[in-house]
């Protein structure tokens, strides 16, 4: 800037404009030069430059040349007004685009980690079109904003048809050696009922996320409080889940100690 002002260039390098877009905005009467030189070129004032921005904001926050054009030219507001003004419409904005940025992560996240599975191949699986059934929901609905949650996922997301047919062999398995050791008087707190809820807790780890002992006891007090839970296990050999449950809590405990 010289002491006759900014020329048409240095002031469109100033704001990131083009020198076409001031030619515009001086044609229409939004944006005058405060004066010209002998040779009829544009000369702008600091003045100018503050008016310039202000266009700028304003065009930022979508309003249209003629909009902008009236606000401007309302002689009650001062340049402090007028920042109060696109202080508060850019918060509103900024607002607006975080809840938008969050509802677009969400989906994308939701579709990135997409159960590779078709519904009909959950179905061949599990006997259901959602993993988890009924109870798919529910548990995102708890779990959703956990790390664990989202390992979970991200995990689940890369299994094959054949990796679920393991996952849920291994599932049958582990439920039929509860029973069976249930069934054939093996105390929870007994060396052999820990270990069985210990391949469990690996099972988990392996297949889900990791699955530490505190994780595990949580676990276990959602098979007898949810009545789900403790219907599926419960359907194998009455009296099942709180003998998992006992069996979870004994193995914690140890490890504790």
């Amino acid at each position: 800037m010289t002491d006759n002002g900014y020329a048409i260039g240095e002031l469109a390098a100033l704001a990131s404009v083009t020198v076409r877009t001031l030619h515009h905005y001086d044609e229409i009467g939004l944006l005058r030069p405060c004066g010209r030189t002998v040779a009829g070129h544009r000369r702008y004032s600091r003045e100018d430059l503050n008016r310039l921005r202000e266009i700028l904001v304003y065009r930022e926050l979508d309003f249209g040349l003629d909009a902008i054009a009236s606000m401007l030219a309302d002689t009650g507001s001062d340049i402090e007004a007028h920042l109060r003004n696109q202080h508060r419409m850019l918060r509103a904005r900024i607002n607006r685009d975080q809840a938008l940025l969050r509802a677009l992560e969400k989906e994308l996240e939701a579709r990135t980690m997409g159960m590779a599975l078709t519904p009909q191949e959950q179905f061949e699986v599990f006997g259901t079109d959602k993993v988890g059934g009924e109870w798919a929901a529910d548990a995102e609905e708890r779990w959703g904003d956990t790390d664990a949650w989202r390992e979970s996922q991200r995990r689940a997301a890369r299994y094959t048809k054949e990796d679920w047919i393991e996952m849920k062999m291994q599932s049958d398995v582990a439920l039929r050696a509860y029973a069976d050791a249930m069934t054939a008087g093996v105390a929870a707190t007994s060396e052999q009922a820990m270990a069985l809820v210990e391949g469990n807790r690996r099972f988990i780890s392996r297949w889900f996320y990791d699955c530490s002992h505190a994780m595990q006891r949580n676990l276990a007090e959602m098979y007898v409080a949810d009545e789900r839970f403790r219907a599926t296990y419960d359907a194998a050999v009455p009296g099942l889940a709180q003998y998992v449950h006992d069996a979870v809590i004994a193995n914690a405990n140890a490890h504790d100690a």
